[in-house]
């Protein structure tokens, strides 16, 4: 696992500590999106990070220049999620990105 604390978790995704503490079926639907798209990238991202915490070190810190040097954290906490997953879907292609 990670051993990200749900405080850890909700500051990656620009989420409160609140919507995740939330039973799961009334967790509002874009906190959701925001997890499940943040597990999308993680495990996508796994096989070249080496490991599930490298994966979010990836996620958490890495500039993307295709962005503007922004960390994939900071686009899926403004909704760019699916840019994000496109991005690396091209590296996982082969494409340069």
């Amino acid at each position: 696992g990670l051993g990200l604390t749900e405080a850890e978790l909700a500051l990656a995704l620009g989420m409160s500590q609140n919507s995740l503490a939330t039973p799961p079926r009334s967790i509002a639907l874009a906190s959701q999106r925001k997890l499940r798209d943040f597990v999308e990238i993680l495990m996508t991202v796994v096989p070249w990070a080496g490991s599930l915490p490298q994966a979010f070190d990836w996620f958490s810190t890495q500039p993307l220049a295709s962005f503007g040097n922004r960390t994939a954290a900071d686009l899926v906490r403004k909704g760019r999620a699916e840019a994000v997953k496109s991005h690396i879907s091209r590296i996982a292609i082969g494409e340069y990105a």
